[in-house]
């Protein structure tokens, strides 16, 4: 009898320490999925969250990311690509006088230059009603990222941005 209630207790110890284990593998890959939300790669978090639920099919946590990835997927792109031209540090950044499409080339041409042609922004400017004509733009900024020069010609030229996945879109308000 002794042996039967070894035997019992070590096969039910042993199916806890897989279903610990399932669990363990199941959160590294949860884990992996939420890194790759916040790079902005849907497809790879899914992936991810998809494996996770593979290994272990009551990870809840996986299942609820699964489903907020193919809801979010366009502004998980649209997040990255204004994590990513944003956070490039613009050492020295001087306008005088420029329309809008010039100040905004000119924040293209410098954001290439500082991320070391890594980062090539494309830029759209919408302006059907052609509000955006006469407007000049100036400033002389040092050190500062992409993202807060981007927000000084919008509250000089009454504009806004939509980041798209790959491009930024300047919208005349």
């Amino acid at each position: 009898m002794k042996t039967l209630i070894v035997f019992t207790t070590l096969a039910i110890s042993g199916h806890i320490a897989l279903a610990q284990t399932a669990a363990e593998k199941a959160d590294i890959y949860f884990r992996k999925g939420l890194a790759a939300e916040k790079a902005g790669d849907p497809a790879t978090a899914s992936a991810a969250y998809n494996a996770a639920l593979q290994v272990f099919p009551r990870h809840v946590n996986a299942r609820y990311r699964a489903g907020q990835v193919r809801i979010e997927a366009d502004a998980m792109k649209s997040s990255a690509t204004a994590a990513k031209i944003g956070g490039v540090n613009i050492p020295v950044y001087r306008i005088e006088k420029a329309s809008v499409s010039e100040a905004i080339a000119a924040l293209g041409i410098a954001i290439e230059k500082a991320s070391d042609e890594k980062i090539t922004p494309n830029f759209i400017i919408q302006d059907p009603k052609g509000k955006l004509a006469d407007t000049e733009i100036s400033m002389q900024l040092k050190n500062v990222p992409a993202k807060v020069i981007l927000d000084y010609i919008h509250s000089q030229a009454n504009t806004q941005a939509r980041f798209d996945e790959h491009a930024v879109v300047i919208i005349a308000r």
